[in-house]
């Protein structure tokens, strides 16, 4: 038995019928857009519990400046 009575070739049916609709360079565009949603939710409820807590505020600040650091250094390997 797999997930509430679904086992794993169902899934992997699924996925394949998935894939087949979709295609791989759309769902990796979704995944990616998924993602960033997620990220940005992430980001908003640090800004949001910094801006309760003023101490908090500097160190979101400083954490956000590290990660547009790393966003460059990856984009320019």
């Amino acid at each position: 038995m797999g997930f509430g009575g679904i086992s794993i070739w169902q899934l992997l049916i699924v996925l394949a019928i998935v894939l087949l609709i979709f295609g791989t360079k759309r769902l990796k565009n979704m995944g990616s857009d998924v993602g960033g949603a997620v990220k940005g939710f992430k980001k908003a409820m640090k800004d949001g519990e910094a801006a309760a807590n003023p101490e908090k505020l500097e160190k979101a600040d400083e954490e956000s400046v590290i990660e547009g650091e790393a966003t460059k250094e990856k984009e320019k390997s």
